[in-house]
């Protein structure tokens, strides 16, 4: 069982069926996801599966004008290219690894065979389809929204819940680039947190020093993207018809 129990550091695998999560492990491997990693560009075919284990994968709308901003972010909750298992698919985003870590990886045409043999899987892939669609449309709203400082403390709530500290290594283009915004204006919100003595930031490393603080200060939108993966993961699979 050592397989499945090293898998099962993903949440999204570890609600799977033992035997259903033994018969996938079969074809898992355990990788290293470094902090930068580009594992897709809008248009590739997505031919590997990632389930991180502490890893954090953010999913980056391109313009034409080479701007960019964050639309989903994807950690222990899910997986990357998970819809891939069901039919073949290309990247809708640029997908790029947000926080460095570990993580499970298939490959898609492995993935796909097993959806075939295990309703259950098919059934995991659309809750979590369903609740990625979910958290993009709310980052939408959230990032036309809500204040600057509301989607800082969302962002580092979310990265906090994916990750195994309380150190988040960020450099001020990245976060910029995650929120939408200068530089300048992540360094003042970031001056702003630091002196309220919810963070600690500096040279692109962020210490949470209060997280019931930035729970205070973040928007809603943070407690709907949890809900609907909480959701997506508590829901008994029932294969019935009828």
């Amino acid at each position: 069982m050592t397989q499945p129990l090293q898998h099962s550091a993903n949440r999204l695998l570890a609600s799977l069926d033992p035997e259903d999560l033994e018969d996938l492990s079969r074809n898992l491997v355990t990788v290293t996801l470094e902090k930068g990693a580009l594992l897709y560009e809008p248009g590739d075919e997505i031919d590997l599966i990632y389930f991180p284990h502490n890893a954090v994968v953010s999913l980056m709308t391109l313009m034409q004008s080479g701007e960019a901003i964050e639309s989903a972010t994807i950690g222990r909750e899910g997986a990357v290219g998970f819809s891939a298992g069901v039919f073949p698919r290309r990247s809708l985003s640029r997908i790029i690894v947000q926080v460095a870590g570990s993580a499970s990886r298939i490959p898609a045409a492995q993935l796909h065979q097993a959806c075939r043999q295990s309703e259950a899987l098919r059934l995991l892939v659309d809750r979590h389809s369903e609740a990625l669609f979910a958290h993009a449309i709310q980052s939408v709203a959230c990032n036309a929204l809500h204040s600057v400082e509301a989607r800082f403390c969302r962002w580092l709530l979310c990265c906090h819940d994916r990750i195994d500290t309380d150190r988040v290594s960020l450099t001020q283009e990245f976060l910029a680039d995650m929120l939408g915004v200068q530089r300048t204006t992540v360094t003042v919100v970031a001056r702003t947190l630091q002196a309220a003595g919810l963070i600690r930031y500096s040279r692109g490393v962020v210490d949470i020093l209060d997280r019931a603080g930035l729970e205070a200060i973040t928007c809603e939108c943070y407690g709907a993207v949890r809900r609907n993966y909480e959701r997506l993961l508590s829901q008994p699979f029932d294969t019935t018809v009828g």
